[in-house]
């Protein structure tokens, strides 16, 4: 049995038709007896998406869900911890929304228009050798399901958009260069990371459009970077972490989540595109203008030890960087809100 279930009455505990009830208790992926689309019929997809979303539980993928939540498009959240999405994505707030665990993914992305992928392990953490293949290999894992599923889905229940999350440590780091959707690759770890999570992505069917989004680093409230950065920002005095040269390709959490939505429905946009505000600051000004908006002096350094310290390997992240520029963005028209980190930073921590 096929159900279409209009976007906005979708409810595990609803009437969905009129020979059809599915009971509270029912978790998707337990049956096969039917297969529930969370979408539009047909004739009504053109306004209203279907959207099945991994690492939804995550910082850009909280953002993302509510945004299409409050749209009224109807959002599957692909997770491995149901318990842990039930209380970021409480019924009360999100009626309609669906939790589904791996078992469950297959329905939800044949029931699905689009399918956003942002699963993967933070990298802001200790590197240890275990620690560097889980971050490879969760990326890796998850978008090889996702791809499988999307590829073995019965014809005319397919997905027809794929949007896949990368970042810009695909370009390797550089104080000098200038980096576009065009240049090559890097040669270090997380631009080999960043090769194989786009091939993967990449066996997804031609037929698929596929828009492969390189994310630099989002800023937003209570979480990212900004989080992390904060608290050694107060303790070392508002310096710079380590020399301050290095680029920091940045994005508003608000731009990041448009973004991915207008790459969801704009059939415009697909192959590689920049997820990064179109003017990058060194690190010195990012902290300068920090200082700024936290009324904190900014001059002490971060020492280079203090960061390898807590990170280990992993303070390359942010003791290194890299100029990206997002000229596919811009060529396409995307209007960024917050083109200026200082106007990111106020609106942020005001």
């Amino acid at each position: 049995m096929v159900v279409f279930c209009s976007p906005t009455s979708l409810s595990w505990t609803h009437f969905i038709s009129s020979s059809l009830h599915i009971p509270q208790s029912f978790s998707v992926g337990e049956t096969n007896r039917f297969r529930v689309f969370c979408g539009a019929a047909p004739s009504q997809r053109d306004n209203h998406m279907a959207v099945s979303v991994t690492g939804a539980t995550g910082f850009i993928g909280k953002r993302l869900v509510q945004r299409l939540h409050a749209d009224n498009h109807n959002v599957c959240v692909l997770t491995r911890s149901k318990s842990k999405a039930e209380l970021i994505f409480p019924v009360k707030n999100f009626p309609g929304i669906i939790i589904a665990e791996e078992a469950g993914w297959k329905d939800c992305i044949e029931g699905s228009n689009a399918v956003v992928n942002l699963a993967g392990m933070p990298i802001s953490t200790r590197w240890s050798p275990e620690i560097k293949k889980e971050i490879k290999q969760s990326r890796i894992r998850v978008t090889s399901k996702v791809v499988d599923l999307i590829n073995n889905s019965p014809q005319g229940v397919q997905p027809t958009v794929l949007v896949s999350a990368t970042a810009v440590g695909y370009y390797g780091t550089s104080e000098t260069r200038v980096f576009d959707e065009s240049s090559p690759s890097g040669n270090d770890y997380l631009a080999e990371v960043c090769r194989e999570w786009e091939a993967t992505a990449l066996k997804v069917n031609k037929d698929v459009r596929l828009a492969l989004i390189r994310i630099g680093v989002v800023l937003g409230k209570d979480g990212g970077a900004l989080a992390k950065m904060i608290p050694l920002f107060m303790m070392f005095a508002g310096g710079p972490l380590g020399s301050g040269q290095q680029w920091f390709s940045w994005i508003h959490l608000e731009d990041i989540v448009n973004l991915i939505y207008e790459a969801l429905s704009n059939p415009s946009y697909r192959g590689v595109i920049n997820g990064t505000a179109p003017n990058p600051v060194r690190l010195s000004e990012m902290c300068d203008q920090l200082g700024n908006v936290m009324g904190r002096p900014s001059w002490l350094p971060v020492p280079d030890f203090a960061l390898k310290a807590v990170l280990g390997e992993g303070a390359s992240v942010v003791l290194e960087g890299q100029k990206v520029l997002p000229a596919k963005a811009k060529e396409l028209g995307f209007p960024f809100k917050y083109p200026y980190v200082k106007d990111a930073l106020k609106s942020i921590l005001s």
